[in-house]
């Protein structure tokens, strides 16, 4: 692995580490407040860990916007018949998620045993397991055309695909545009897209735009605005109808507000179908507070949730259960472990 991606990812680790500690402040503040409330207790969680729970099941619960009232989904929709579990990452490295971490053997062992997981929790809602593989990788050095990305060649991702392929599973291609673009990192990515069970994912994070200033990835959390995304709907509704595809699942990911500022200006299409994804890492407090921050009260039009198998740990609590996240409103519909 380039040294580069390694110095991204310590950046992206900082980061957040910070953001965390923010938010620590802020909610830890608000919490006497809360603790005045009669609520049921988190087993194995701590107090605030459970006040942070039932505030946002109350949110999603006042929140009449949820199911959000958008295109009905097309025959060959995946979402919301089924629940997307995801594994990422990249082969290439270690540190950017489960899908390097271990042997190809073992780590598509592991994603059997949490799809069962989830179709113990949920039997009514049928499993799709899914690879998601970083195929445009955000960098700590500019590279030959100052672009700050390093693309995956061909034959990785069709490595990848066919890994996805022995378990039926769906493969995403994620893009980190750092100091690219959409427009430019997407259109070499379609010849992938055409296969019927490769879908898209888009990191605001790693968009190096944010006011112009010319930070390297890692330097500051990123942005993207609604216009990026529905470029990217735009682009893969296109495809969908040229090729006569089925629709494809958009991911796109946000553990801040200025990642995507302006979520309700995206425009759907029932040929794509938009996940806005809860990305961030932390103790179950702030991750609770995070997806009633930036899913429940911003909803696009399927909810998705992140899982950090080592970060997420940090604080000594056991990771967060598919039993807790299906009493949410809404339910998440896209489950990514990293």
């Amino acid at each position: 692995m380039p040294s580069a991606v390694a110095d991204t990812l310590s950046g992206r680790d900082t980061i957040r580490a910070k953001i965390a500690t923010a938010a620590a402040t802020r909610v830890g503040a608000a919490a006497p407040a809360r603790a005045s409330m009669s609520l049921p207790l988190l087993p194995a969680r701590t107090r605030h860990d459970s006040l942070s729970y039932v505030a946002t099941i109350r949110a999603g619960e006042r929140k009449d916007e949820w199911p959000v009232k958008g295109p009905e989904p097309l025959a060959g929709s995946v979402l919301p018949a089924k629940r997307i579990v995801a594994f990422y990452g990249n082969p290439l490295s270690k540190r950017m998620g489960v899908l390097g971490e271990y042997p190809v053997d073992d780590m598509l062992a592991r994603l059997d045993t949490v799809t069962r997981h989830w179709r113990e929790a949920d039997p009514s809602t049928p499993v799709q397991p899914a690879l998601h593989l970083i195929a445009v990788v955000a960098q700590g050095d500019p590279g030959r055309d100052g672009m700050y990305r390093l693309r995956m060649p061909d034959s990785l991702i069709e490595r990848v695909h066919s890994w996805a392929r022995s378990r039926n599973a769906l493969l995403f291609l994620d893009i980190q545009v750092a100091r690219s673009t959409l427009q430019v990192e997407l259109p070499r990515l379609l010849p992938f897209l055409e296969y019927p069970d490769v879908h898209l994912g888009i990191d605001p994070e790693f968009s190096m735009h944010y006011d112009k200033e010319g930070l390297k990835p890692g330097a500051k959390i990123g942005t993207m605005t609604a216009t990026d995304v529905n470029y990217a709907v735009r682009t893969l509704a296109e495809l969908v109808a040229a090729k006569q595809l089925p629709p494809k699942v958009l991911v796109v990911h946000r553990f801040t507000k200025r990642m995507m500022p302006n979520p309700r200006a995206i425009v759907l299409d029932p040929r794509v179908q938009v996940v806005m994804n809860m990305d961030g890492w932390g103790p179950p407090w702030l991750k609770f507070d995070s997806y009633r921050d930036y899913v429940v009260a911003d909803p696009v039009q399927f909810a998705g949730f992140k899982i950090f198998f080592h970060n997420d740990m940090k604080s000594g609590e056991a990771l967060i259960t598919p039993a807790e996240l299906l009493r949410f409103v809404p339910r998440p519909l896209y489950i990514q472990y990293q």
